[in-house]
């Protein structure tokens, strides 16, 4: 049985999809959106042109899907699966960033995180830290109901 102290504190603590939470899902779930949206068109019709740009941009749209259900998702798992694909992103943003700067010619058309997401205003490279910390915050509790 459990403390009444216990009980409140764990009913009245914010989960990851409140204030903050919201806005990160929303915005996850428009990148994914978007870059899947863009690559299916890349490849469909101009992936000759540029497969491995068009296919990262295809890797990036799994990953903002990924993410975006790992964050709604409640539960040890899902909290893990969201922190693998958010660092597993920036790691993306950070690599294929300097990558597309310091070597242009291996990207003769944009990924969704070429030049650091210049594209999508910066918003790759924010974005993760952003997530990265809201998660930190945000862990969820032993024993709590969807904690795996």
């Amino acid at each position: 049985m459990s403390t009444p102290t216990a009980q409140t504190s764990r009913t009245t603590r914010p989960g990851r999809l409140s204030g903050v939470g919201r806005v990160l899902v929303a915005v996850y779930g428009v990148l994914a959106l978007a870059a899947t949206g863009r690559s299916l068109v890349q490849i469909v019709e101009k992936f000759d042109e540029a497969p491995l740009a068009y296919s990262l941009s295809a890797l990036a749209a799994v990953v903002y899907i990924v993410a975006t259900i790992a964050l709604v998702r409640p539960g040890r798992t899902w909290y893990r699966i969201a922190w693998a694909t958010i660092a597993f992103e920036f790691t993306g943003v950070v690599v294929i960033g300097l990558l597309s700067v310091i070597r242009p010619d291996l990207f003769p058309h944009d990924t969704v995180w070429s030049a650091f997401g210049r594209g999508y205003l910066f918003i790759p490279l924010v974005l993760p830290l952003l997530g990265m910390w809201w998660l930190a915050r945000h862990r969820p509790e032993p024993g709590a109901e969807g904690a795996e």
